[in-house]
């Protein structure tokens, strides 16, 4: 499925980018694929090991006539791989779920390959706020937990390899008393020298600078390079209150889009080209209609194959899992195109580990 037209303010209809193409069997992955029960299956992260495509997706349950639409207590992780990354073989049970007397669940994986390991990036809701972590897996059936983040900070994603040595990951923290005690979220950058300690953060990208959003923006897929800088997608999110209840939940007024940009190869706290419109809006049938939360594009993986096509992973209506293809030479020139969208403010202040 082609789109076509043009991004617009928060608020008003979006369209996404010409470019991007919405595979026609979409969903690639749905509920009744999965063989232990979840109403959701959605946020998946995506990448290529061991000659396949590996697919960790998030499980909720619940329905829409129940009281509740989902007990944090009852979300896990799923796995599935494919040979073809579109006909999905989803495995017997879930592999991951964590709930203790501190933390309530994990949720939203993100999977990054760096010097031919597995690292797993999630957010966790506990008892004393929400943390984002990163865990080590090599059989996606244990997973070694080596870094978690203070409160507020999630939607964490790995660069696959080191930059000037370092490690580096794209972040959202949640900060709502320094930014008027509401929803005010950007998308930041912090480096490592060893994925266990994270400093050296700079803002990237502000809510303030992508015009279809109004309420925060932080990443999406994990980076790709290519020979221009690192291709990113990134998740933006405007607020409309007459959206009213749209979905299984009491009230849902937000919408999710998926923006992309480039960022230097040597320095990716540098945007060098950004499109100002979506690259892909909310406008097909699952993506804005039946589902838990409608209007919702959240992309978590992306791959680039060795023909140019990049296959872009995204959960649609916080119900399923979606795939959008597009050329590399097409998202590169969309976002060279409109330049780099102006700076960060705040954008060169770094702090040293």
């Amino acid at each position: 499925m082609a789109n076509s037209g043009a991004g617009g303010a928060a608020g008003a209809p979006l369209r996404s980018a010409p470019v991007v193409h919405r595979y026609a069997g979409n969903p690639v992955l749905s509920p009744a694929q999965v063989p232990y029960g979840p109403a959701m299956v959605f946020n998946a992260g995506v990448t290529k090991y061991e000659g396949k495509y590996a697919m960790v997706f998030r499980n909720d349950y619940g329905d829409e006539r129940a009281e509740r639409v989902h007990d944090s207590r009852t979300t896990n992780l799923g796995l599935a791989f494919s040979d073809d990354g579109v006909n999905w073989e989803v495995r017997p049970s879930p592999i991951w779920q964590w709930c203790d007397e501190e933390v309530d669940r994990v949720y939203d994986p993100r999977l990054t390959v760096i010097e031919g390991k597995v690292y797993l990036c999630f957010a966790m809701d506990t008892k004393h706020g929400l943390r984002g972590g990163i865990a080590t897996t090599e059989d996606f059936a244990s997973f070694n937990v080596i870094s978690l983040s203070v409160p507020d900070n999630r939607n964490m994603v790995l660069f696959p390899e080191r930059i000037g040595g370092r490690y580096m990951r794209l972040e959202r923290p949640m900060p709502v008393y320094s930014r008027g005690g509401r929803d005010r979220f950007d998308l930041w950058l912090s480096e490592s020298p060893d994925l266990v300690y994270w400093g050296r953060s700079s803002l990237v990208l502000g809510v303030e600078q992508v015009a279809y959003a109004n309420d925060k923006v932080g990443p999406g897929a994990p980076p790709v390079r290519t020979k221009q800088g690192w291709l990113t997608t990134f998740h933006a999110v405007d607020i409309d209150p007459a959206r009213g209840k749209n979905g299984w939940e009491p009230k849902w007024t937000k919408r999710y889009s998926a923006g992309i940009m480039l960022l230097d190869p040597d320095d990716p706290r540098k945007v060098i080209g950004r499109s100002r419109a979506p690259l892909l809006a909310p406008e097909a049938p699952y993506e804005v209609a039946g589902g838990f939360r409608n209007d919702v594009i959240f992309p978590g993986g992306m791959i680039l194959e060795d023909s140019g096509e990049v296959k872009i992973y995204y959960g649609a209506a916080d119900t399923v899992e979606c795939l959008a293809t597009a050329h590399v030479d097409d998202l590169v020139a969309l976002c060279l195109k409109d330049g780099p969208g102006g700076p960060a403010a705040g954008g060169g202040l770094t702090n040293d580990l």
